[in-house]
């Protein structure tokens, strides 16, 4: 691991990860103290998009693309709980920050601001969220279950959806599809 805590780090699902939930899945770890770990999954789309949240918030986006833009299923735990992440910028009633260029908020403000034009540049919106409780985390980690790297904007922001599971493996210059599916202890 690059230090005690992997705050602004990927997670990248190894082959041999079959958890349904987190098998190729490439997740940012937003929060991690000694407490447990906190992470949204990059890779999950749902056949939901943002246009669909600002309706159920009654609120008007003209924003056709932003309105076009998917949601992510953002890990198994409260389905029903928004994150923001995004750029730098604004001052939104509830945002933690991951790192200097990124943050990520659960706040319906900053869902107003979007819909209304003056939200972050750079943004995508997950229900749901991965959590660890304290050490799990580091127990997968030693059980060869990911791999981590440090947090690449233009994989969370540019790539689309179903590369970026290989991309932040190539991070590591580390190609997923020669990796063997079970995993080992030297």
């Amino acid at each position: 691991m690059a230090g005690p805590y992997l705050q602004n780090q990927f997670l990248i699902a190894m082959p041999s990860l079959s958890d349904p939930n987190f098998s190729q899945t490439v997740t940012l770890v937003c929060e991690h103290s000694a407490r447990g770990a906190l992470g949204i999954i990059l890779n999950r789309p749902l056949n939901m998009a943002l246009g669909e949240v600002f309706d159920q918030l009654d609120l008007h986006c003209e924003n056709k693309p932003l309105c076009d833009k998917r949601v992510l299923r953002g890990g198994p735990v409260q389905g029903e709980r928004g994150f923001v992440l995004h750029d730098r910028g604004g001052a939104w009633d509830s945002t933690l920050q991951i790192s200097p260029q990124l943050h990520v908020t659960t706040s319906r403000d900053i869902l107003v601001a979007l819909a209304r034009g003056d939200g972050p540049d750079l943004a995508l919106m997950a229900l749901g969220y991965a959590g660890w409780e304290a050490g799990q985390l580091e127990d997968e980690i030693r059980a060869n279950s990911w791999l981590n790297v440090p947090a690449d904007e233009s994989i969370i922001f540019d790539t689309p959806f179903e590369q970026r599971w290989q991309a932040a493996a190539k991070l590591l210059g580390v190609d997923l599809g020669r990796l063997s599916p079970s995993a080992g202890h030297a």
